[in-house]
């Protein structure tokens, strides 16, 4: 809880220069209900709303030459993306494993909670071109102010309604009511 965070560290909400969020992917409730929290807060205080990618934040975790992070994306999907030395070399994606499996032809470090659930199938098509990150799903929110603070060094500093959740895939309410419609 950020009040008792506050008090333990005896800050004040005023004391925050820069806001921080987690923008996805992952859960659409989850990550509207933790970005207006953090909106509520950044509009209160008058301060900007750095938005980070979760992908982002795991590879700066596992670090290294070539990182592919993988976050469960439910229904035997991940959301992934591929990092080459910190940089994003591909668009994040939803997809079946063994489909992005095919696509990976060099040594790669994997992070994120599907690299636990596919480490198996990850093994076997990757052999040892493949490492895992332990843990497999870090801690990521010192990461993720860690990577605010780098772009507020920058200059980046957005109002607190420019932050948009990261949706690779379309809202389940989105998906249903076009197979209701016969698309």
């Amino acid at each position: 809880d950020l009040m008792v965070l506050l008090a333990r560290t005896d800050l004040r909400l005023s004391d925050i220069d820069v806001f921080a969020v987690a923008i996805g992917p992952g859960s659409f409730t989850g990550l509207r209900i933790g970005i207006a929290a953090m909106q509520g807060l950044a509009f209160a205080t008058r301060r900007p709303l750095i938005g980070i990618s979760t992908l982002d934040a795991l590879a700066s975790v596992a670090g290294g030459e070539q990182v592919t992070t993988w976050v469960d994306a439910w229904r035997g999907e991940v959301y992934a993306s591929r990092y080459q030395n910190g940089m994003a070399i591909a668009s994040p994606v939803v997809s079946h494993p063994d489909d992005l499996l095919r696509d990976i032809d060099s040594a790669t470090t994997f992070v994120g909670d599907a690299t636990q659930t596919y480490r198996e199938a990850i093994a076997q098509a990757l052999g040892s071109r493949a490492s895992f990150h332990e843990p497999a799903s870090p801690a990521l929110a010192a990461t993720i102010g860690r990577l605010a603070l780098e772009e507020a060094g920058r200059g980046h500093l957005p109002t607190p309604h420019a932050i948009r959740p990261l949706y690779v895939r379309r809202p389940e309410v989105e998906l249903t009511r076009e197979a209701r419609r016969g698309r």
